[in-house]
């Protein structure tokens, strides 16, 4: 399974390509902001995105728009990933066309069962 994990916390992206590689061995892309994100969803193709609410410039909601509105990004599933776990933040997530939510932090040793339980889900 190819995962693009787009946050712009260096920290955050390492974490998650741990525990997404070594763990759940899953191929690994990352991006650092919304925009390259898109882009690199575009050239890549992978078969789920983690996207990180919170960003500076394009946010996490504005990069989900922007994954949606193109026919070659449409249909990937989208799992955000926030910090803010209050139920309305996340059920307000979900409206956006988000497949599923993580609260941060995350453990980077269950993470890979985490994004494959959602995925099963949708």
């Amino acid at each position: 399974m190819k995962i693009l994990v787009i946050d712009d916390e260096n920290d955050i992206r390492r974490i998650a390509r741990l525990g997404l590689e070594r763990v759940g061995k899953m191929q690994v892309i990352d991006a650092s902001s919304g925009v390259e994100g898109v882009e690199k969803a575009r050239a890549e193709r992978p078969d789920v995105v983690l996207l990180d609410v919170m960003m500076p410039g394009q946010d996490g909601p504005a990069t989900l728009q922007s994954l949606k509105a193109d026919p070659a990004t449409a249909a990937i599933p989208v799992i955000f990933l926030t910090a803010k776990a209050l139920a309305s933040e996340l059920e307000r997530l979900r409206s956006l066309g988000a497949t599923g939510v993580l609260t941060k932090p995350f453990d980077a040793m269950t993470l890979a069962a985490e994004v494959r339980a959602i995925l099963d889900r949708s």
